[in-house]
Order: C-alpha cells, then sequence, then structure tokens
C-alpha cells in the first residue's frame, strides 16, 4: 500500500497514544494494518503481543487477512477480533472468579428475551423488548442493579431495576451470560482485579481499535484497562460516521480520550480514494450543518464524474420502478455487473417495492438483514441440542428442544418442572432428575423427563471424547431428526431444510480443523459470537438491498438512496432533539460515501400508511446539499432542461443500438 504523509505519519508514530480522525473512504483499515505490520517488523513487537480490536467478525477477518499477506508467519499469533471475542477469551480465561463453570452458554437476544418472558409472566414482546433494551443499555453504561434501583425515577424504573437483578441471578444459576456480558464482566475482572489487569496488560503490549467512534461506555474502559498506563494505543475513528447512539455508542468517547490522555496525538485522514469530487463535495456540504469534535474536510484528486441526481416519484411503486429501470438499463447497455449496485433505505420494509420490481425484470439480488442461516428452525433447534449437550443447565436450551422432536413433554409437565426448579433454586435438567417431582406430574411425565435428562447428562460426559460434527451426528440419529423434519414439512420444505442441516454438518466439520474449534465447548463459543450479518448466504452477483446502518463500512459503484423524506429520513422517532437530527445526518452522509462513481437520492410524493396515501414532506436534508454538482429532478428546484433531454436522448439511442444489434 502507498501511504501519504498522513497515513505514513499515522503508522511509524510511536511516541504515545494516538488518535486517527479517518474521514469516509481515506483509507483507515489499510493504516491499521500497515501499523501492525510496522510494529512487528521494525519495532520489536511480537504478533502475539499486539491486539487489534473491530466492531464485526467480517471486519476483523478482513483485516487479519491483509497482515497475513504482508508478514506470512511472522503474523501467526496476532489478535484480530472483536470486543466481544477478546472479552469471551478473558472470561474463559478467569472463568472461575465470576463463578462461571466450564462450558458456559452465550444468551442471545432471543434467549435474554425468553428468560425476561419467564420472570415476568408476560407475553407482551413490546414490553419484553423494551426492558430487554433498558437491561442493556445499563449494562452498556456499567450500571449495575443496586445503581439502577437507587437512582430510579419512578415505580416503573423501580420496577424494571428489580427484574434486571433477577434476570442476572437467573444468568449466574444457568451458567450462561449474555452478550452485553462478554463487555461488562471483563471489564469488572479488571477493575477489581489486580492480578488478572496485570496479566492481560502484561500479555497485550499494543492496543488498536477501529471505529472508535462506535464504542459504548464499557468498551472504552475496558480499553482504558488494557492500555494501563503505557499509551501504547492506536485509536481510529470519525464522529461523522458515528450512527449507533440506539445501542450504546458515544460519540463523547473521543472527547474523553483526549482528557485521559493529554498527550494524545491527533492526525486527520481527509484524502478520500472512494468517491468523486462531487459526491465528496455534497457529503461535506450536508456534514457542515453539524457540531464537530474536530474539523475535517474529505478530498480526491480523482476528476470528473456524473452529477448527483434528485428524483421524485409519485408512490413507493413508483420510486421502486424508477429505480430498477435504470438498474435495467445499466446491466443491458453498460455492461454494469448486479453487485455494481447498491439500494439503501433507513428503514427496512422500504425494500418490499424494490423487491417485487426487481423479480419482475428477473435480476438477481440479496438482502442484507434477512432472516439468517442460525435463524431457520431446524438449525435453531440442532444448535440448541448441542448447547445442551455442552452445558445441561442452559435452560432455554432445554425449553427449546425438550420436546423436539415430541417425546411427551407437554406445556403443563414443563411449566410444572419450571415451578419445581424455580422453588429449589436449580435447573431444568437437575429437578427433572429430582425423585419428589414425580409426586407433583405423575409417573409418565415424570419417566418422559427422567429419560429426556438422562440422555442429554450422557451425552455431556460423552462430549470430551467426541469431535462436534460427532456430537450433532450422535443427537440427528438418537432423536430421529431427520425423520421428524420430514413429518412437520411440505414436500417443498424437506429438501431445503435437509440441505440447510447438510450445510451444518459441513460448516462443523470444516471448523473443527481448527484446535480452538475442535471441541464442543470451543466451538459453541465461536457460533454464539457469530455476527449474522457476516455470513452472507445471498448470491453474490446481485443488487445489494440494505438498510444505511447496514452499508456503514461497505461501498459500491453506484448506490441508490430512497425515502429521502420527513419521518423516513430524518426518522419520526429522531426529531424530538438535535441530537437525534445530527445522528440521522449522519446516517445520511454514511449513505452518501458508500457511493464510488454514481449516487441517486430519491424520494416520493405520497405513501402508503395504514391502507391510504398521506403526502410527503422533501427531507430537509435535500435543501442543505450544495447546488452545484447535483441534477434536480425531484421539482425543488431548477431543472437542467438541456441535461435531462440529452440524458433520456442517449438512453433512447443505447435501446435503439441494442434492437438493431
Amino acid at each position: 500500500m502507498q501511504l501519504n504523509p498522513e497515513q505514513l505519519q499515522a503508522v511509524q508514530y510511536l511516541d504515545g497514544p494516538l488518535l486517527v480522525i479517518a474521514g469516509a473512504g481515506s483509507g483507515k483499515t489499510g493504516v491499521i494494518t500497515q501499523k501492525i505490520a510496522h510494529l512487528i517488523k521494525n519495532c520489536g513487537y511480537q504478533a502475539k503481543e499486539i491486539t487489534a480490536l473491530t466492531f464485526t467478525n467480517k471486519a476483523a477477518g478482513e483485516m487479519k487477512e491483509r497482515v497475513r499477506e504482508i508478514l506470512g508467519r511472522a503474523s501467526y499469533g496476532l489478535r484480530v477480533c472483536t470486543f466481544h471475542r477478546l472479552g469471551l477469551d478473558i472470561l474463559q480465561r478467569e472463568a472461575q472468579s465470576l463463578g462461571l463453570r466450564r462450558g458456559f452458554s452465550i444468551f442471545d437476544q432471543k434467549d435474554g428475551r425468553n428468560l425476561l418472558r419467564d420472570i415476568t409472566k408476560s407475553d407482551d414482546n413490546s414490553y419484553l423488548n423494551a426492558i430487554s433494551n433498558r437491561i442493556s443499555n445499563y449494562k452498556n453504561a456499567g450500571i449495575s442493579p443496586d445503581v439502577a434501583l437507587e437512582f430510579a425515577k419512578n415505580e416503573d424504573d423501580a420496577l424494571i431495576a428489580k427484574i434486571y437483578k433477577e434476570y442476572i441471578k437467573r444468568l449466574l444459576a444457568y451458567n450462561a451470560v449474555d452478550f452485553d456480558d462478554l463487555i461488562l464482566l471483563p471489564l469488572q475482572l479488571l477493575r477489581e482485579k489486580e492480578k488478572i489487569r496485570n496479566f492481560w496488560q502484561n500479555k497485550i503490549r499494543y492496543t488498536l481499535v477501529d471505529e472508535y467512534q462506535d464504542t459504548n461506555d464499557c468498551q472504552y474502559e475496558l480499553t482504558q484497562f488494557l492500555v494501563g498506563n503505557t499509551g501504547m494505543l492506536t485509536a481510529v475513528g470519525d464522529d461523522d460516521q458515528s450512527i449507533y447512539a440506539w445501542r450504546g455508542a458515544n460519540t463523547e468517547n473521543i472527547k474523553r480520550l483526549v482528557a485521559d490522555f493529554p498527550n494524545l496525538k491527533t492526525i486527520k485522514l481527509e484524502q478520500n480514494y472512494r468517491s468523486t469530487p462531487k459526491i465528496l463535495n455534497a457529503a461535506n456540504t450536508l456534514i457542515s450543518h453539524n457540531q464537530h469534535i474536530f474539523e475535517k474536510e474529505l478530498w480526491s484528486d480523482k476528476t470528473g464524474g456524473e452529477n448527483i441526481r434528485i428524483q421524485a416519484a409519485s408512490t413507493e411503486d413508483d420510486e421502486a420502478a424508477l429505480i430498477v429501470s435504470e438498474i435495467s438499463w445499466q446491466l443491458q447497455l453498460k455492461r454494469a455487473n448486479p453487485e455494481d449496485f447498491a439500494v439503501l433505505y433507513r428503514s427496512n420494509y422500504q425494500s418490499r417495492p424494490v423487491e417485487q420490481a426487481l423479480r419482475e425484470r428477473n435480476i438477481p439480488y440479496t438482502i442484507s438483514g434477512g432472516t439468517g442461516f442460525f435463524e431457520h428452525s431446524e438449525i435453531r433447534d440442532l444448535i440448541s441440542y448441542l448447547r445442551l449437550a455442552n452445558n445441561p443447565e442452559d435452560d432455554t436450551a432445554f425449553l427449546r428442544i425438550s420436546n423436539t422432536p415430541k417425546r411427551g413433554i407437554g406445556i403443563t409437565t414443563l411449566e410444572k418442572l419450571g415451578e419445581f426448579a424455580r422453588r429449589r433454586n436449580s435447573s431444568l435438567i437437575v429437578a427433572a432428575g429430582s425423585l419428589s417431582l414425580e409426586e407433583e406430574l405423575g409417573r409418565q411425565e415424570f419417566k418422559a423427563l427422567e429419560l429426556f435428562a438422562n440422555w442429554i447428562q450422557n451425552l455431556n460426559r460423552e462430549t470430551l471424547n467426541l469431535l462436534p460434527s460427532e456430537v450433532l451426528q450422535r443427537v440427528i440419529n438418537d432423536c430421529e431428526y431427520i425423520e421428524y423434519v420430514e413429518q412437520i414439512s411440505t414436500e417443498a420444505q424437506i429438501n431445503r431444510r435437509k440441505e440447510r442441516i447438510n450445510q451444518l454438518q459441513s460448516w462443523i466439520k470444516k471448523l473443527e480443523q481448527d484446535e480452538r474449534r475442535n471441541t464442543l465447548d470451543g466451538l459453541m463459543q465461536h457460533l454464539m459470537l457469530l455476527d449474522i450479518l457476516d455470513n452472507d448466504e445471498g448470491n453474490k452477483n446481485a443488487v445489494h438491498l440494505m438498510s444505511l446502518h447496514a452499508a456503514k463500512g461497505l461501498e459500491f459503484p453506484q448506490v441508490f438512496i430512497i425515502g429521502a423524506e420527513e419521518q423516513l429520513l430524518p426518522h419520526s422517532n429522531s426529531t424530538v432533539n438535535e441530537q437525534g437530527i445530527e445522528e440521522e445526518r449522519r446516517l445520511f452522509y454514511v449513505g452518501i460515501t458508500r457511493a464510488r462513481e454514481n449516487l441517486v437520492i430519491t424520494r416520493v410524493k405520497k405513501r402508503k400508511k395504514a391502507g391510504a396515501f398521506e403526502q410527503c414532506e422533501a427531507s430537509r436534508f435535500l435543501q442543505e446539499l450544495p447546488t452545484d454538482g447535483i441534477d434536480w429532478l425531484d421539482g425543488s428546484r431548477e431543472i437542467n432542461t438541456e441535461k435531462e433531454n440529452q440524458r433520456a436522448k442517449d438512453m433512447f439511442n443505447d435501446l435503439k443500438e441494442l434492437f438493431n444489434s
């Protein structure tokens, strides 16, 4: 990688902590990988002494591969991972300090909601989601249940604090943690246990953090404890791309870094290698309306580039037709590939008319954030079996598969078992083996539970001598799971479900070739950390449909941003204060800077809501864009008639040429 002067300075600076303000498309990933290589090749660091942290498995994998290409075998031992993966590594080594046992489970969001449903006795998903979000926010801010209760403003806050306390108690009883615990619990250990803190500070001599503006309070403090007093830290971020406040990200962490490290050096990367000057001018002008921690302005030495187009359609169906016609024209006459195009939107429901229009034209597409591989019922069933075989006290997994396939353990039996376990403060599987339970259930129901519990516990003992793929095959055979799938599925579903099961088996066999994943414990902890968005099942040579949030970190030759309307972009939920508006503006900025060559922004004049059309107002952000470098075809500004007529003429001539060829 040829480094510009600012990039080179960021790579070579080692005199103390460094903050790199890296604008969109400025080559920040290259800077991080080159710095890692520089530390190992020229500065006396061993790969195992360096940790680089990011936010997705995909980003970590790409970064590690780049370093491997530069260093080869010298990169072995390098840790490039997500914050959650590092947290898991710490917990695996220090589990006993927290009262966790071998094979502890990691609860995902659905597991956590099921636990809250059990605690609250509520089936109201909105209520459960609200509590789940509050607990997550408490954990990300490092707030304990007792502190939450002490500062409760009303009875509802006090109730949530009490639910939070019970939630933590149940997790420990189930030998489980949730995703937020993977940051919070290691932080507590580093904060309170000097011996553990010293071990990890000595183990990690240099820390690099990507996307620093996306850190929450716990991640910020975890980083501080890892770095300690050495200041051997490079943080790379961009406050203009902070779009995750809703999940705890705190842009103020960049300011805190300046305060916590008085000798912090700051370097700005402003040269953009991705987009045309016209796209960058629009992005710079838009984001200038926000307050800034650090002023910067993206620039490019590229020349030319098409004007940005802003167009209006009557309805969302017309908007979809407009976009898909443009894509179809480019595919047929400009020799573009489907993967060159991305359609970005604020809310997932906006994709539906575009999907329909693409299907009508037989244009392949893929949707980020759709049903992932691990969300299919047969995959969740089999993974739950593996979870329970690894950790028999995982009550969430027990509840999911104790009667799947049916084995005479009904809902009433499970309810009585749950109540019995609560009275004895035990896990479900321990309660299922208690002889006194028979008096409450009856002989037949008790025997069904006992048989299942004994089978799981035997399987748990055998896992120490079996590969994960062998455990999975044992489950499939013993439960006659394929026969079960054939019984509950339509003819069309059977083959798809069997194929997914085969994919799971092949995938696990491949993973267990790595010695870290050739035990069931190692495999399960790897699996539970998988970022669903990192597992792209779709056709890669396809038009990409995704939310603006999901598009962060990606780039495409041609980008469409749809729905540039008030109440949508900015979203109605974000217009109550200036902070919300600024985050929505950053989201629009992220969308604009995904485009390399061409950018089209569309809106509709009326949108169907609750079965009736409502008039839509153009987004305030459109008025914040510059006048030059943009063709305004939405009626809000004077249209360049000559240019639009020429474009229509070019399209007609292209079509004529196609039909005559």
